[in-house]
């Protein structure tokens, strides 16, 4: 086995559900250490959607690659077992509401007065600070109150959502990147006159503002009077790029929103006349008159399979795809031939899970096993990360 980036760093993850625990699923996936703690009935993520045997088969996915401890913050045992599990580790991450790791006697200060090298990566609705900070925050009120349901579905229906939790995935990955960039200041040795070795630090990301961050040119053009809404199918600004009907009953995204692209796209479509239109020249041209641009790409799309139209503009260097599903991407060639999809083992029987991006070429990342059983390994890491096991650990009651 190739080693991994992380290797050797210890990640204590006392999360729970989605956020914290993606930025612990990514962590472990390129070699960290990463032991979760779960208290006695275990992360609810683990009934969540499909279960399988009695646990769900998004905790397989999330808890890849994972170690299950089983500690009950709420008892003062449980909170002294997992501030020693805290002073061994050089990251600690959690999704918890603000105040709460204060509550416990947990907080960052506390700790790093002891490991001044600790990392803790907290993450929450709103973020530490500010009038919000108390308020819960769940990936979909996230979404809300960012802005980003402002621009999901049509402008004559309700706002609309990805069948995702977006919000809490988008958190996940600022609380990785933030973790590593903590993890490469501390320890990036003399660079800038520092022994190397160093402080750690609090890395605090909201959910709101993870989403607020993928908003692209939103605010600046709201700060100019233009407040971009909803636009179903298309995207605000840029055409020709739009969801078509196909003969056979599937759907064909087709962006041709660049000089080159759109000439090739009408020359395929056999509308030579509107490749050499002058009026069409140039994104705005083209955004003007898109409804009639959409008009003519849906007609000729109509005419035709969808695995004939991708297989056509393919040819022609025209960016085009099919709308799959989660069963056609377990079948994608392009996906298999890239190693994108990876097998776990749960009772004995294969399950496929996504590879994580990046992808690196000589430390890659990998999925290494399923996610454990409750409390699977609470004694071992009790006596490899302490040396100790742990007096009359409480009982998993898990599903």
């Amino acid at each position: 086995m190739s080693r991994r980036p992380l290797d050797g760093v210890r990640v204590l993850e006392l999360g729970q559900l989605v956020a914290g625990p993606f930025a612990g699923t990514i962590l472990a996936y390129f070699g960290a250490d990463v032991v979760k703690v779960e208290p006695p009935e275990g992360d609810p993520l683990r009934t969540w959607r499909l279960v399988e045997r009695g646990t769900s088969l998004w905790w397989r996915s999330i808890g890849r690659n994972k170690r299950s401890v089983v500690l009950d913050l709420r008892t003062e045992q449980g909170r002294a077992a997992a501030r020693r599990l805290a002073l061994q580790s050089d990251v600690l991450i959690e999704n918890f509401k603000p105040g709460t790791l204060e509550a416990w006697g947990l907080d960052p200060a506390s700790l790093r007065a002891e490991r001044p090298s600790l990392i803790v990566v907290r993450v929450s609705g709103y973020g530490q600070t500010g009038p919000h900070a108390h308020r819960p925050g769940y990936a979909s009120v996230a979404e809300a109150v960012a802005g980003l349901r402002s621009v999901l579905g049509f402008p004559d229906r309700p706002p609309a959502r990805a069948n995702l939790s977006l919000g809490d995935t988008l958190a996940g990955i600022q609380a990785a990147m933030g973790a590593l960039l903590a993890l490469y200041e501390r320890d990036a040795g003399r660079r800038d006159g520092r022994p190397a070795g160093g402080e750690g630090q609090v890395v605090d990301v909201a959910l709101t503002e993870s989403v607020l961050g993928v908003l692209e040119s939103m605010l600046p053009e709201a700060d100019r009077g233009v407040v971009r809404g909803r636009a179903g199918t298309t995207i605000t600004g840029i055409a020709p790029s739009n969801t078509y009907g196909t003969r056979d009953g599937r759907w064909v995204v087709i962006g041709a929103n660049s000089e080159g692209n759109f000439a090739r796209l009408m020359r395929a479509m056999d509308r030579p006349d509107l490749a050499d239109d002058p009026g069409l020249r140039g994104n705005p041209g083209r955004v003007a008159r898109s409804a009639e641009l959409d008009d003519a790409i849906g007609a000729w799309a109509q005419a035709r399979d969808a695995v004939d139209i991708v297989a056509l503009l393919d040819r022609a260097s025209v960016p085009a795809g099919v709308v799959q599903d989660a069963r056609d991407l377990l079948a994608c060639p392009q996906l298999r031939a890239r190693g994108a999809l990876e097998q776990v083992e749960v009772d004995g029987r294969p399950l496929t899970v996504g590879a994580l991006p990046p992808r690196l070429e000589r430390t890659p990342g990998r999925s290494s096993w399923a996610g454990p059983e409750l409390g699977a390994h609470t004694q071992d890491v009790m006596k490899e990360w302490l040396g100790e096991g742990l007096d009359a650990p409480p009982e998993p009651r898990g599903p």
